[in-house]
C-alpha cells in the first residue's frame, strides 16, 4: 500500500455518516473515509450478523470489541476477539464473516 497526497488529519468516528448494509442475516453499519485509493471504516456487526458472500478484497482488519469468526473459502475458521487483528491480501483467500454477539472492528482497505 502507496500511501501519498494525504495531509494529515484526525477523524471523529462519531461524526462520520453510517450507513447499513444488511447480510444474510443481521446488519453491518459502516462509517467509511476515503484517502485517495486507501479505504478506512469503523464498522460495527449487530449479533447474529452473517457475510451475504465470499469477500475476495484485501484488508487490515482490527477487532475493537467482540469477536468476529472469519472462515476461509477453503473451509478453515479464525477467531478474532479484541485486541486481534488479521491481513489478507487483495484475491488471496475468500473469506466470510460471523458473529455471534457482535463485533466492533477497524478495516483499512
Amino acid at each position: 500500500m502507496k500511501m501519498t497526497d494525504i495531509p494529515f488529519g484526525t477523524t471523529d468516528w462519531e461524526t462520520v455518516e453510517r450507513t447499513e448494509h444488511k447480510g444474510e442475516t443481521g446488519i453491518a453499519y459502516w462509517r467509511t473515509r476515503h484517502f485517495g485509493g486507501i479505504r478506512v471504516r469503523m464498522v460495527e456487526y449487530t449479533p447474529g450478523y452473517l457475510a451475504d458472500h465470499w469477500c475476495s478484497k484485501g484488508h487490515i482488519l482490527f477487532c475493537l470489541e467482540g469477536e468476529l469468526h472469519t472462515e476461509l473459502e477453503d473451509g478453515r475458521r479464525f477467531l478474532l476477539a479484541a485486541g486481534m487483528s488479521y491481513q489478507v491480501a487483495d484475491g488471496a483467500e475468500p473469506h466470510k464473516s460471523f458473529t455471534a454477539a457482535g463485533a466492533k472492528l477497524f478495516i483499512v482497505d
